[in-house]
């Protein structure tokens, strides 16, 4: 059985940290990279693992580089502090890297994500696949602002155990995180030359409504599919008229 470490990087994560690290004790090695925590999340990290690290943060993508570097494994599994590998998902990895004989460079696997608390198996959320094992030396951590990812050189294979995500607990928690992402994500658009309409304030946010709640289905996760859809769109009208601000009135 090849040597599987896992990576989580931290800010502030005392909440979600505990469940998160929990649900890898299956690994062989656990890396956690903090940067700059003021709450419990190192102290809790130390109760799984003594690799925990401490650096300043450089952006989600690098910040993941840096914990990349520091893990030892074979295989790399990289999961987010408000996300959960489910036993059925452990099983499946162990099960694969031994019968694929190293046929695939890395794993996507189905997340499922939970919305003030409530699953949304719809609304082009789910399956959600994502890469998140890959062979240490066949993948790096993109760099972009927001979204960050992994660039693989080699086959891609799917497992089908989910992870959980817990996205956003909380009304609140959502709309501070929006307005976070919708900065880091106009500041990428406007760096790249990019510039807000009026189609981009009224189209775009339209769009999305329509695409989750009816191409997608969102209305048969009840009361959070609509607010999910229903945020979504105001998320993406955020994000333009920040951009179009920055237009107009570029940041000083």
């Amino acid at each position: 059985m090849p040597k599987i470490s896992a990576i989580v990087i931290t800010l502030d994560e005392e909440g979600n940290l505990p469940s998160c690290l929990e649900s890898l004790r299956w690994v062989d090695e656990i890396v956690v990279l903090d940067s700059g925590s003021r709450d419990k999340t190192r102290e809790i990290a130390r109760r799984f693992t003594p690799q925990v690290y401490e650096t300043e943060w450089k952006g989600f993508g690098e910040t993941k580089n840096l914990a990349l570097a520091k893990a030892t494994g074979e295989w790399i599994l990289w999961v987010d502090a408000d996300e959960r590998v489910t036993p059925e998902l452990s099983q499946e990895i162990r099960k694969r890297l031994e019968a694929d004989g190293g046929r695939f460079a890395g794993y996507e696997v189905p997340r499922l994500a939970f919305f003030l608390g409530h699953p949304i198996r719809h609304s082009g959320w789910y399956p959600g696949y994502v890469l998140r094992l890959f062979k240490r030396g066949a993948g790096r951590f993109t760099t972009q602002p927001v979204h960050e990812g992994v660039t693989l050189q080699g086959k891609i294979g799917r497992l089908r155990g989910d992870l959980l995500h817990d996205t956003d607990p909380t009304l609140e928690h959502y709309i501070e995180k929006m307005n976070r992402y919708t900065t880091l994500a106009a500041d990428e658009l406007y760096g790249r030359g990019k510039r807000a309409g009026l189609f981009d304030l009224v189209a775009r946010p339209k769009g999305m409504f329509l695409k989750m709640y009816l191409l997608h289905a969102g209305f048969l996760d009840g009361i959070p599919g609509f607010l999910a859809a229903v945020l979504s769109a105001y998320h993406v009208f955020t994000k333009y008229a920040k951009l179009w601000e920055r237009g107009v009135c570029p940041l000083k």
